[in-house]
């Protein structure tokens, strides 16, 4: 038995207030909407009840930020990829942000497990004033439980249309992608940050937003390892390997507090289930 679970998830500004409404058919859920930073940001938990994928599930996401509604979105745990006996396990998300809409997609990480066969699909869809900002935090195994990832594939797709498209492939098999200094090194989680705009980034914001993230890595244990770049006058992209997710994760969360400030002068007010 395969799960097919779709969630449509709307953000509106109702009379300066970002509002959430959604529908779902399957195991897809959106909680009580929360505003622990004021009317105008409107903070939502995405929950998954099965807790997993295998072969031949499918989770699809569709997220629409209407003009001047901002959304934020998290989740309560990992998303998991088990092993997979027969098909692929796909997520997908297609968002779409209107004239002065900002979105902040911020689950938790999606765990390759041993034997999987999965896609992990995002696509982004910006208005030309529109900004958002999103990670994907990929952790492959679970080493430290004696559970590896040994076989099977793990392939990503991350788009902001009309300006980044990143397409890989990890195949466990692949020695020289997983255990080269040239490729992972060894390292079993990969994170990226992104900030995207609709329209090229003024370029003192951009400098202001690439110097404040070099300052967080840079004081960071994982600096090493860790990286920030424009590959395009609408993008900055944060980048970090890591041995397990919690000091990945710790580091992005530091980036992405200061990007809320300097990008868009709001305080770093995490999501209530991050602090629990």
């Amino acid at each position: 038995m395969t799960w097919h679970a779709e969630l449509s998830l709307d953000y509106l500004n109702e009379n300066l207030r970002s509002v959430a409404r959604y529908a779902h058919k399957g195991p897809l859920r959106i909680l009580k909407s929360l505003y622990p930073e004021g009317d105008a940001v409107c903070h939502n938990v995405l929950v998954h009840p099965p807790g997993g994928l295998v072969g031949g599930d499918l989770l699809d996401l569709q997220v629409t930020v209407g003009p001047g509604a901002h959304g934020l979105v998290t989740t309560p745990g990992a998303t998991r990829f088990y092993k997979s006996e027969a098909g692929l396990a796909t997520q997908q998300l297609k968002a779409r942000l209107e004239e002065g809409a900002r979105l902040e997609w911020l689950p938790l990480e999606a765990i390759a497990y041993n034997q999987c066969d999965a896609l992990n699909r995002t696509v982004f869809d910006l208005s030309p004033s529109a900004e958002m900002m999103a990670w994907d935090i990929t952790a492959l195994g679970l080493p430290a439980a004696g559970m590896p990832f040994v076989q099977g594939t793990f392939r990503q797709h991350l788009e902001i249309k009309g300006a980044w498209l990143e397409r890989g492939t990890l195949r466990a098999s692949d020695t020289r992608l997983m255990n080269s200094p040239l490729g992972l090194a060894g390292r079993k989680c990969m994170a990226t940050l992104v900030f995207a705009s609709g329209s090229a980034i003024a370029s003192a914001r951009l400098e202001r937003g690439l110097a404040s993230a070099r300052e967080r890595m840079e004081a960071h244990s994982l600096r090493l390892q860790a990286g920030v770049t424009s590959p395009h006058p609408n993008i900055m992209v944060a980048r970090v390997l890591a041995p397990v997710t919690e000091p990945a994760m710790q580091l992005l969360k530091q980036i992405w507090a200061a990007w809320r400030q300097d990008m868009w002068q709001l305080s770093s007010t995490p999501p209530r289930l991050w602090n629990l």
